[in-house]
């Protein structure tokens, strides 16, 4: 099969991009600098210069597969400038639902996020759940209205899969997931917000889940692809259990909640990292980015590992990158 994938140079992407190339598969991606996409072409991936934003960058490469992986996102929380958010979210994904229609590409798979959800409350709700209220981040507004886009285009005909994802970790992350693991590795994480959960999936798995959809899904149907649900401090929990360092102090919600209130002050003043800013706290707040993936596992296959199994491998990735 000829798959056609955004956002291969991601995390997501690259380790999807590798596993079709691992089963055979020919895959075509665009990339916004294909000479720093090398490692692509040498598990022979077929690049092309493009960008979701520009959509008829695209049709050429596009043209004549036999699917479609929408994965390319902005996924930036806590930094000032978020002028990119939605052009890449929602308009990028507006094009490429568009060209699928106009080339006729008999299936996609669409990269959504639990995020749509927002703050779930503790719940670990289904893919029935449809959030009303404002969101808590840029990211969380932009990838909802891209989702929003993506149910329309289904309504109007469109051969769609949506996936997903939760809190996506394992060798290779650079969001802000992995600077938590390596602050708390050493020694420097300052405290654990009690209350926030997410439901942790290792990228293999997560990878994986694309081709599942792409293969078993039903056109027009949402899977949560997340991983098991566990609190941020659970899972610290597991990680001293696994290298033995200790944990940092744990800290009321209620207490960030406050601090992210006064960080707003100086995020135009002084330069915060993104984990400091009053985004980048409020998201960690107490907040649950939760889902249930019952039906993943029913009409997909997907079988997630647990979490000690994929942080035990993602650890000590990170402890030999430190010397550890």
């Amino acid at each position: 099969m000829k798959y056609f994938i955004t956002g291969a140079t991601g995390f997501i992407g690259g380790r999807l991009a590798r596993q079709l190339r691992e089963a055979g598969h020919e895959v075509v991606a665009v990339v916004r600098n294909p000479a720093k996409a090398q490692d692509l072409a040498q598990l022979g991936v077929t690049l092309h210069q493009g960008d979701v934003t520009d959509k008829e960058s695209m049709r050429k490469p596009m043209s004549g597969v036999d699917g479609v992986f929408h994965v390319a996102g902005w996924y930036k929380v806590g930094v000032r400038d978020k002028s990119q958010a939605y052009a890449i979210n929602v308009e990028g994904t507006r094009n490429v639902l568009e060209l699928m229609k106009e080339l006729n590409i008999k299936k996609g798979v669409y990269t959504s996020t639990l995020a749509v959800y927002s703050d779930t409350h503790g719940l670990e709700v289904d893919e029935s759940y449809h959030f009303t209220g404002k969101h808590i981040s840029v990211y969380d507004q932009t990838k909802s209205d891209a989702h929003d886009v993506a149910v329309k285009m289904i309504k109007e005909g469109l051969p769609l899969v949506i996936v997903q994802p939760g809190l996506v970790y394992g060798p290779g992350d650079t969001s802000s997931v992995r600077t938590s693991l390596i602050q708390y590795l050493k020694k420097q994480l300052p405290v654990m917000p009690k209350g926030t959960a997410f439901s942790w999936a290792h990228i293999d798995d997560i990878a994986h889940a694309h081709w599942l959809a792409m293969e078993k899904g039903k056109i027009g149907e949402s899977y949560n692809i997340c991983g098991p649900t566990h609190t941020f401090i659970n899972a610290l929990e597991i990680a001293k259990e696994i290298t033995g360092v200790r944990l940092p102090i744990a800290v009321p919600a209620g207490m960030i909640r406050v601090m992210s209130a006064t960080m707003y002050l100086f995020d135009w003043l002084i330069p915060l990292p993104e984990s400091y800013t009053g985004e980048g706290l409020r998201v960690v707040a107490g907040v649950t980015y939760t889902g249930n993936n019952s039906k993943a596992k029913r009409e997909l296959g997907y079988d997630p590992r647990p979490l000690k199994d994929g942080l035990a491998e993602t650890l000590k990735h990170e402890m030999k990158l430190l010397g550890m």
